[in-house]
């Protein structure tokens, strides 16, 4: 395969303080929001003209599967798949702690074993909760950011009002790093499609 624009790993909470009925708000709002017109021509529309998508589920230390393979996306049809293959993930791994560092760490060997080179490489965590299980993740954090992989964030605020800022400490990092609150997961549609729009295109929202 030729070379994409970016490679984009999606990092999904399951963690034990996401309910069965908030995972799949979670995993439908991902599909809705990459269906988005704008998110798909970012996607398809680059130098390359196209990207590579993953989906990573995470819990607790060693509570890590990737549940979205690559999948190249280089035409909208391409675009449809990824979307239906995220809002369609079963929740696999156990739910426990919140092993942010470990999620990244499997983040960064999903990378390693990306199919093409791209040209940005971006990981999206999705989480309601500060990192309190396994390795901390602002030294895996640091690595990857040496190796020129951007972490971004969206944080549910639902459980812990002040997690954006924990976020914006420990966990992001890399060029055009950034992390977005969202209230509840009745808004995180919207805010998934605002951060992917952001992350895409690699500008902020105007």
């Amino acid at each position: 395969m030729e070379p994409v624009d970016l490679a984009l790993v999606l990092a999904l909470d399951g963690s034990a303080s996401v309910t069965y009925d908030e995972f799949n708000l979670m995993a439908g709002g991902l599909g809705a929001a990459l269906r988005e017109p704008r998110v798909v021509a970012g996607l398809i529309g680059g130098a390359r003209h196209g990207s590579l998508g993953a989906l990573l589920l995470w819990s607790g230390a060693g509570a890590e599967e990737v549940l979205v393979d690559w999948i190249r996306i280089a035409s909208p049809a391409q675009a449809e798949r990824f979307a239906a293959e995220v809002e369609n993930v079963p929740r696999t791994v156990r739910p426990g702690l919140t092993a942010i560092g470990e999620a990244l760490v499997a983040a960064l060997d999903l990378l390693a074993a990306a199919p093409v080179s791209a040209g940005r490489r971006v990981v999206d965590v999705v989480g309601d909760g500060r990192s309190n299980d396994g390795t901390p993740p602002g030294p895996v954090r640091d690595r990857m950011v040496a190796a020129g992989i951007t972490i971004n964030g969206l944080c549910l605020l639902h459980e812990e009002p002040d997690l954006l800022e924990t976020y914006t400490r420990e966990v992001i990092g890399g060029p055009g790093a950034f992390a977005i609150a969202c209230p509840d997961y009745g808004a995180f549609t919207e805010a998934m499609r605002q951060k992917l729009t952001r992350e895409i295109e690699n500008r902020p929202i105007v």
